[in-house]
């Protein structure tokens, strides 16, 4: 037997399993499913509910989702003792829960109510069925079955509940604390999957809670609305506002009736669609009508019935640039203006089209392209609230479905719902997007498109779910058709972020070009779709079009490089002030010597002068020994503003510098993501077309986001140049701080 593998029975059958993988794990391989309450696939295991005990022989209970398996291990998932004692677990969370919560009220999937149903603790919902109360049911709750709005109680019988109660500040997710179990699935989603770090738990014993921020409302703290704790919640403490009687405002509403008549929604469950009513509706759009605009922030999704729509990026094809002027003096010889790439070409950037939240992409050279019937658009901002890529303009009278997150995911789901989806990909979008990425875009030939189309697999995953694994074999390769993945690097110190990739770009090809396992791990940062290309036709493809091997090769060298470069600015000493302080990821910091520095500011004004007046410098920020880390762009190793960016406009530079491509439609997410306030947005006027009627010209007001460009004009920044100290220095974070360290040891 493999030493890294392990051998074990469980009831009564054997399974063998990679060493490290849990009992729970290899339960599921045999289809033996354990309950469990606090743990999900995509999350790190705690063993909070112990809900997933079983008998592994020894003296007490082992909790499945964390025990690893053994070698010999002898496990018993249920027995009458087994079943007895977590039936009595179930009743004491269920003395801390108002059953039926709003969740199971409205969709009949609180996770702990269908477990108490199992034991039948509880009996199901039905209208007019009794309800008998738990052993454990607490006397702070009133009868089952009480109205949210009217389940405040008394602060003397209930402190936390009554301190917290319900939070319905966030526009589009609703907290009803009451309903909390403190499985901290909610922490663990933000913080490990999403990295936002908005939730955790607060107080003690009975008072304990989960909080955002620092005991802030939820609408006003700085949760970015990823929705991924909402997901990840077992009960109704997280949900949807449209579980909870949220609708469209505009639109025709369809009945159930009506919507099971729409092939899209045969085989979706009546009782579903019942629920949702108001959820979806029909809206009708004359030719030249806008439906959304770019850089707006939605939370729907349209599917066209029926008529064609245009879909076109409006903003200049631009990206913002400060450059010298004839006259003045040295700080005001600069101006901040728009500059396209004939005028200032970049050295890199081979894309040809801009990935946009829709079933087709953008040509660069023409931004504008069309969506055709039966086809969805905005599922991305649907499902993950991020702002829309483009503008969407019916090109003939058109009826379209809008529709929120609860039927947009119910509707991928549905197995009719994707087959049209996936078809009309094969048929319509799949030779585009292959030509979209760079070193495909000699693959034209339509009988290979052919031969591919009926092969490639479309896969979805979850936010935080991984694709591939290090060291795992190289089966396939992967094109990103939705959604933003992470590639990472498992190192000593933690993961080493390598870079964020985005529809239109790739990954999986250095595996099978070198026959070796996999050097980077890639997991969903939201909801994604992956093409999936077989090792076999990804030989195939390489075979068919002699010159494609050697533009891999090439990319696949410069990945290569780059991850080299980016593990040796790894850090290699424990710097645990610096780290807790996040300033090992930056490459290019700004830093004042506070015991040179006389405070006169000389360093933020010339950034503004050499700015158009606009800063990109504020002399505050974090401090570390005698230096203060200033507020300005760090170029940082792992730039969270690259993540969600709806067209991919923001990227890092083989030199690892993060730019700003002339795409962008400054919608602003990257300056809400940058987690320093590095990222700025300069508005400014253009003659464009007229948003209300299609070829109109007028003067419109346009944003784009700019960030610190190290003044790469000059042979060193303006900030540390008119420093008449020397205090301020730019400087490679992990050699002057470990450096430092050394000295000071």
């Amino acid at each position: 037997m493999n030493a890294e593998q392990v051998t074990l029975k469980i009831d009564g059958r054997d399974v063998t399993v990679a060493k490290g993988v849990t009992i729970w794990e290899a339960a599921q391989q045999l289809g033996i499913n354990i309950p469990v309450l606090c743990h999900k696939p995509s999350l790190n295991p705690v063993g909070v509910c112990r809900v997933c005990v079983v008998d592994v022989g020894a003296r007490v209970y082992a909790a499945s989702c964390v025990r690893p398996a053994e070698n010999g291990m002898n496990v018993q998932t249920t027995s009458e003792r087994l079943e007895r004692d977590r039936k009595t677990l179930v009743e004491m969370l269920l003395a801390d829960h108002p059953a039926p919560c709003e969740k199971h009220k409205q969709t009949h999937t609180c996770e702990l109510e269908l477990l108490a149903e199992k034991f039948q603790i509880l009996q199901p919902l039905p209208k007019g069925q009794p309800v008998p109360e738990p052993r454990y049911w607490s006397p702070t709750f009133l009868s089952r079955g009480q109205d949210l709005k009217n389940a405040l109680l008394p602060e003397d019988l209930s402190p936390r509940r009554a301190q917290k109660g319900t939070d319905f500040s966030n526009p589009s997710i609703a907290i009803d604390h009451r309903a909390c179990i403190l499985c901290d699935r909610c922490v663990r989603a933000c913080t490990e999957v999403k990295h936002n770090n908005v939730i955790g738990r607060m107080g003690k014993g009975y008072s304990a809670s989960i909080s955002f921020d620092t005991n802030m409302p939820m609408g006003t703290s700085s949760c970015v609305n990823c929705g991924e704790c909402m997901i990840s919640c077992p009960t109704g403490a997280i949900t949807s506002k449209q579980e909870v009687g949220v609708q469209l405002e505009t639109g025709e509403k369809l009945t159930v009736e009506q919507m099971l008549e729409i092939p899209i929604f045969q085989g979706i469950s009546s009782e579903f669609l019942k629920r949702n009513e108001g959820c979806v509706v029909k809206r009708k759009y004359k030719k030249g009508e806008i439906v959304c605009r770019e850089g707006e922030f939605g939370s729907t999704a349209f599917y066209i019935l029926n008529g064609k729509a245009d879909v076109f990026i409006n903003t200049p094809m631009a990206h913002v640039k400060s450059d010298k002027g004839a006259s003045g003096g040295f700080f005001s010889r600069f101006k901040h203006f728009l500059v396209g790439k004939k005028d200032d070409p970049r050295e890199e950037g081979a894309r040809k089209f801009i990935p946009i939240d829709a079933p087709v992409d953008l040509a660069m050279d023409n931004p504008i392209a069309q969506i055709l019937p039966e086809e969805l658009f905005g599922e991305m901002t649907c499902l993950t609230f991020q702002p829309r890529s483009a503008t969407v303009r019916a090109a003939e009278d058109c009826e379209m479905l809008e529709m929120l997150r609860s039927v947009l995911q119910v509707l991928q789901k549905n197995k009719k719902f994707r087959e049209q989806l996936e078809a009309n990909y094969r048929e319509r979008a799949l030779g585009q997007h292959l030509r979209s990425v760079p070193i495909f875009g000699g693959i034209d030939d339509p009988k290979f498109v052919d031969q591919l189309k009926q092969r490639v697999e479309l896969v979805h995953f979850d936010p935080g779910q991984a694709i591939i694994r290090e060291g795992a074999e190289g089966d396939a390769f992967y094109l990103i058709r939705v959604g933003c993945v992470k590639v990472s690097k498992n190192l000593p110190g933690g993961d080493l972020v390598l870079s964020y990739l985005t529809r239109g770009e790739f990954f999986g090809e250095m595996a099978l070009l070198d026959r070796s396992p996999r050097t980077a791990t890639v997991s969903a940062l939201d909801h994604v779709e992956i093409v999936k290309i077989r090792k076999t036709d990804f030989d195939f493809m390489l075979d068919w079009f002699e010159d494609l091997r050697p533009k891999i090769e090439a990319e696949a060298k410069k990945r290569k490089e780059m991850t080299e470069r980016m593990t040796r600015l790894a850090p290699s000493t424990s710097l645990d002030d610096f780290l807790a302080q996040g300033l090992m990821h930056a490459q290019s910091l700004l830093l004042l010597d506070l015991e040179r520095c006389v405070r006169c500011d000389e360093c933020v004004r010339a950034c503004a002068d050499a700015h158009d007046g606009v800063t990109r410098l504020v002399r505050e920020g974090l401090r570390f020994d005698k230096y203060l880390v200033a507020t300005s762009c760090r170029s940082c190793m792992d730039p969270l503003c690259m993540v969600g960016c709806p067209v991919g406009s923001i990227r890092r530079k083989e030199s690892l510098e993060v730019i700003i491509e002339d795409w962008c439609i400054g919608c602003g997410l990257c300056a809400q993501q940058c987690p320093y306030g590095n990222i700025n947005m300069h508005h400014f006027q253009v003659q464009g077309e007229d948003p209300e009627h299609a070829g109109v010209k007028k003067a419109v007001q346009k944003q784009k986001a700019t960030l610190c460009d190290l003044c790469t004009d000059l042979k060193e920044p303006s900030c540390v140049y008119a420093c008449p100290h020397d205090a301020a220095h730019r400087v490679n974070a992990r050699d002057f701080f470990t450096e430092l360290t050394t000295q000071q040891q």
